[in-house]
């Protein structure tokens, strides 16, 4: 039964992480320069209007349970150290510190900022140009922790 159950997080773990990986790289590839290339309160109000729906989408459950089944499998991982793929499974904890830390952390709050400002306003334009930079910066970070995440789940279910 352990047996089962960690192969099923290892996998929902690594579908979630490379879920997760595609969306972050969409939006550090092209969504974020596509929005500051357009007017700056059309940008922030697209952004905005990302934000808000992002927390009632599917997105939510697969973000929580991913991050839920990452850091059993590092306590899993570390339980069991000296079996194949536990190290690999350990390791996995990069996507909960640079990706659910770095989000509560450093994207929430960017976000939050720019909910709180008025698109038009003169003051504004600092914010957006300090989001712009900012929030990308650290959405490559989730990017590449969600990616190498996968990766190692994928090393782990291949090591078991």
């Amino acid at each position: 039964m352990r047996q089962i159950l960690t192969s099923a997080l290892l996998w929902f773990s690594a579908l979630g992480c490379g879920l997760l990986a595609g969306l972050y790289f969409a939006f550090s590839a092209f969504v974020m320069t596509a929005l500051g290339r357009i007017d700056q309160a059309a940008g922030i109000s697209a952004m905005n209007a990302i934000n808000a729906d992002i927390v009632r989408s599917p997105f939510m459950p697969v973000f929580l349970g991913t991050t839920l089944s990452c850091a059993v499998l590092v306590v899993l991982g570390g339980l069991r150290w000296q079996e194949p793929g536990a190290i690999a499974m350990i390791c996995g904890a990069l996507y909960v510190v640079g990706m659910f830390v770095v989000t509560v952390a450093f994207n929430v709050p960017l976000n939050d900022q720019l909910a709180a400002s008025d698109p038009a306003g003169t003051s504004a334009a600092s914010v957006w140009a300090r989001y712009l930079t900012d929030w990308t910066f650290w959405n490559h970070v989730r990017t590449i922790a969600s990616l190498a995440a996968t990766a190692l789940f994928i090393v782990a279910i291949g090591g078991r």
